[in-house]
């Protein structure tokens, strides 16, 4: 094991997925975290003393620079859903992207993974997806090499969506269809993605390549939340929400978010108003984009992961009765 690897932001949901993916091929993996109290759960990942833990506030551009010493490798996983005081879309989307990628040129680094989103904009309405855009041009504008991946949302167990959806469903008596909610989403499992780093990283075929991940069927986000409210057996009526009723709802989640920053024990918001800018938009692969297929990967389907972690939500739990 001589090829090390920094994977910034590895101790999120995706980010434990990557460094697992990255320990089995032999990578010594360095993963700089803000908190590594929240990441030391990581090292039976790999053999002894092939994952370490470094603190890193990617603000920073030292901290950067000092997590990327002696790397011939950079993956960056860094993101966020919602803006906090003093954590924004654009320093850690942009500026963070921006810095990673500068250093790593100079340090004549050029193996580079980027994971962005599909839907990522320079001039996109939502600030999410714009500096997910403009953090994907600053990468390739230093280091040409670099592979950028594009997931659709992410499932898994502990996934941001399927489980809060689920939790939002237990809680509610009806479910808002913001605008008749036929956006379309494009479910991708995280060990898919987890995988696709992994398969890009170093692979001289794959660099300088953009791929889109998503999984093998396309739903509209109304089909989405029925499917939930089932497998959790909890059937809710789908209540049509105008957009404008959704920016309203969206605009207590951001003072929500803002105070979360200060607050830590507050609850993460349900809806902001970037994220109903989000969902005007369909969440696709592209036609003729590259992804899972071309990395050699078989696109994991929605039904056969997630009824393995939303059974929590059952009233019974594991020993509910199921059709």
């Amino acid at each position: 094991m001589t090829n090390m690897v920094t994977v910034f932001g590895g101790s999120g949901f995706l980010g434990k997925q990557v460094v697992r993916a990255l320990a089995k091929q032999g990578w010594r993996v360095r993963v700089a975290v803000r908190k590594p109290t929240f990441a030391y759960d990581l090292k039976p990942l790999g053999d002894v003393g092939q994952i370490q833990v470094v603190r890193c506030d990617v603000r920073r551009e030292k901290d950067i620079e000092n997590a990327l010493e002696n790397a011939s490798a950079c993956v960056n996983l860094v993101g966020i859903l919602y803006q906090t005081a003093g954590i924004s879309f654009d320093a850690v989307h942009r500026q963070a992207s921006t810095w990673m990628a500068d250093i790593c040129k100079s340090k004549g680094i050029q193996n580079f993974v980027q994971v962005s989103a599909i839907g990522a904009n320079p001039d996109a309405a939502s600030k999410y997806a714009s500096t997910k855009g403009k953090a994907e041009l600053a990468v390739k504008k230093a280091l040409p090499s670099a592979v950028i991946l594009r997931p659709s949302i992410i499932f898994g167990p502990q996934d941001g969506f399927f489980t809060s959806l689920a939790g939002q469903i237990k809680m509610f008596p009806v479910m808002p269809a913001i605008g008749g909610a036929n956006n379309k989403f494009q479910p991708v499992y995280v060990g898919d993605v987890a995988e696709a780093v992994a398969r890009t990283l170093g692979n001289s075929d794959a660099y300088g390549k953009t791929y889109e991940l998503g999984g093998p069927e396309v739903f509209a986000f109304k089909d989405l939340i029925k499917y939930t409210a089932a497998e959790v057996q909890s059937p809710r009526p789908l209540v049509w929400m105008p957009v404008s009723v959704a920016r309203l709802i969206g605009l207590v989640g951001d003072v929500q978010a803002g105070l979360k920053g200060m607050i830590p024990v507050l609850p993460a918001p349900i809806l902001t108003t970037d994220q109903v800018l989000l969902l005007a938009n369909d969440n696709v692969v592209a036609k003729n984009a590259k992804g899972l297929k071309d990395l050699g990967i078989a696109a994991t389907a929605v039904e056969s992961i997630v009824p393995t972690y939303l059974w929590r939500f059952r009233k019974n739990g594991q020993f509910a009765v199921t059709a």
